[in-house]
């Protein structure tokens, strides 16, 4: 067994590989140099037992890949959303035509919403769909304010802060009107809800999970 085990390599075959003949001393220490480093449990006398005894299953120990943590992505903050212009309106995109489309789609999302709007609809289930529903492409006027300025302000709605409203008027122009202190209606299909602007300071994300009482009050 020893003999095959560390007989050398054919002439020709050393050539091509570009190997030196070992002698046999060599070779011996060399293959047990090698097996002690493959099997660093196991001791000389129990590898030379294998050894002459059997095949050698060579154990491989793969070394434990540290696992790294995903860092999850920061968001911008309020001050470089500013910075970067994230939510301005670019002067010639500013026209009430261009929103008009959108404004059909809001519809239709809040007719599929309110399960088709049917004329027997109860307006109390409407008015509740419509509190979490998402506004953005709603046509809504303000009907009751503190500041007399913002009373009769009509268009579509197109981005809705925690505080605010953006809206786009009939004659091209851009609003920002607060909720606070402003009571706003919005007709779709016969319905008219009321939305009173001091209760609903939330943003459009937040809405969903929030319950509102279908009534509200404001001092004027």
């Amino acid at each position: 067994m020893e003999g095959a085990l560390y007989r050398g390599l054919p002439r020709q075959a050393t050539e091509e590989l570009c190997l030196q003949p070992q002698r046999s001393e060599e070779a011996k220490a060399f293959v047990s140099a090698f097996l002690k480093r493959s099997m660093p449990k196991m001791k000389d006398e129990a590898i030379q037992d294998v050894l002459s005894r059997k095949a050698v299953v060579l154990e491989h120990y793969a070394k434990k890949r540290k696992k790294q943590k995903r860092k999850k992505p920061k968001s911008f903050t309020a001050k470089q959303r500013r910075e970067m212009r994230l939510f301005e309106i670019e002067p010639e995109q500013q026209r009430y035509a261009i929103f008009l489309p959108l404004h059909e789609l809001w519809k239709q999302y809040i007719r599929d919403l309110c399960y088709g709007l049917k004329p027997d609809a109860q307006p109390q289930m409407v008015q509740a769909k419509l509190l979490k529903a998402d506004l953005h492409g709603a046509i809504v006027t303000v009907t009751k304010s503190k500041c007399p300025s913002y009373v009769g302000i009509t268009g579509i709605i197109l981005q809705e802060f925690k505080h605010v409203f953006k809206i786009i008027t009939k004659d091209d122009k851009v609003k920002v009107v607060p909720k606070l202190n402003n009571v706003f209606s919005l007709e779709i299909d016969g319905f008219i809800s009321y939305i009173y602007g001091s209760k609903f300071q939330f943003r459009a994300s937040e809405r969903s999970a929030k319950k509102f009482k279908l009534k509200g009050t404001i001092d004027l």
